[in-house]
């Protein structure tokens, strides 16, 4: 069973940056990524990784250009760098983690099976 467990969320003003970090327990997940959620809002995915054959990353517009998602295999954790954050990127942010077939539904972040407890990020002046 694998386990995700968010950190790094926290208040900041607009155009600052934050770095979310997801710490994984457990392994045979090839795709991970990010979705948010806003109060009286429906999930968001934002950002995911494949990390199986052709390999493969997906970004929603709302963050594409802003938002990287990385991960470092060795220390069984991913992460959300969010630069010029701005006032409707606040939300709790959880990460996600499944297995895929390839990297063709990688978009699909709020269907991944696995789901941390979720970090708060507010941006606001």
């Amino acid at each position: 069973q694998v386990q995700l467990a968010e950190s790094g969320g926290g208040s900041v003003l607009p155009g600052q940056s934050l770095r979310l970090s997801c710490a994984v327990t457990g392994r045979g997940r090839n795709a991970m990524g990010w979705l948010r959620q806003a109060p009286g809002k429906a999930p968001e995915g934002i950002a995911s990784l494949f990390t199986g054959g052709s390999g493969g990353t997906w970004y929603a517009d709302s963050v594409k250009g802003r938002f990287r998602i990385s991960e470092n295999s060795a220390k069984n954790e991913f992460y959300l760098q969010m630069n010029e954050l701005r006032p409707e990127d606040t939300g709790m942010y959880y990460c996600v983690a499944d297995v895929k077939a390839s990297n063709t539904f990688i978009s699909l972040v709020t269907s991944f099976r696995d789901r941390g407890q979720g970090t708060q990020v507010t941006v606001s002046s």
